[in-house]
């Protein structure tokens, strides 16, 4: 199986919802950052100790919305983690509050140093209407909860530009039902989003033309169970080589453990 499943996952609302931010919470997100850090070798608890503490409210007070936060569990130098934002204008303005304002450049080189590369970033929007993260009545843990013990997982079919719409289609008719079926809880699902990078000091993948979805269990058993029920079912099979000619690639899986303060838990 490829190491990446990029699942979807049920975003959640924030501890506090700063002034104005209404029609945020009950819109997020229609543009996500899929934001996977390589980190310096054993040093992922440190910077997810440091984000959870002073990286979550203070983001979410520039108008954007810090969804959820994992743990990759085939990799023990990889965080994961998904912010949203109304739309691109709103983007540019809150990454240039929040990277040029004080908690950011108090904490900046702290953050940095345990960081190996921070580029590998997909911008998406919603695969169609309805498909965005679900934030609203969700709240917070505070500093020193447990962590999440849901697997979340995170699939990246990587698509010929041309096939995009019909991969939606046919994700939507066809392999959705069955995913369910054998026992995924679909939370979300984005394509990519072509707008310009209105934050150009952090790059994004511009040139990907993907689908991800993001799905839920209720522990690993559970996945792979659910693994094994697809592998047995022909018509699952038979779905996926229909779609093989659509693919540039083979899909990426991600298995991620939503980290204490995650929304998605």
């Amino acid at each position: 199986m490829s190491r990446r499943l990029l699942a979807g996952a049920a975003l959640a609302c924030a501890l506090s919802i700063p002034p104005g931010a209404d029609a945020l919470a009950r819109d997020c997100c229609p543009i996500v950052e899929l934001r996977q850090y390589t980190m310096v070798p054993g040093k992922r608890d440190e910077l997810i100790s440091l984000f959870e503490e002073r990286f979550i409210e203070s983001q979410e007070a520039t108008g954007m919305r810090i969804a959820a936060t994992f743990r990759d569990l085939a990799d023990p130098d990889r965080f994961v983690w998904v912010r949203g934002f109304t739309d691109m204008q709103t983007r540019h303005d809150a990454l240039t509050a929040f990277y040029y304002g004080p908690v950011w450049q108090a904490y900046r080189e702290q953050a940095n140093a345990t960081l190996a590369d921070n580029d590998n970033v997909l911008l998406l929007h919603p695969a169609f209407a309805g498909s965005g993260f679900v934030l609203d009545g969700l709240v917070r843990p505070a500093v020193g909860a447990a962590a999440g013990g849901r697997l979340v997982t995170v699939t990246i079919y990587y698509l010929r530009e041309d096939a995009l719409p019909g991969f939606v289609a046919a994700f939507r008719r066809d392999l959705a039902p069955l995913l369910e079926r054998s026992g995924a809880r679909l939370l979300a699902q984005y394509v990519s989003d072509s707008s310009k990078n209105t934050f150009a000091r952090l790059p994004v993948r511009e040139k990907e033309h993907v689908f991800v979805s993001f799905a839920a269990f209720d522990d690993a058993d559970g996945y792979v169970r659910q693994q094994r029920a697809l592998a047995a079912d022909e018509r699952w099979r038979a779905l996926l080589a229909a779609q093989a000619a659509a693919m540039e690639r083979a899909p990426e899986t991600l298995l991620l453990r939503p980290t204490p303060r995650s929304l998605v838990r």
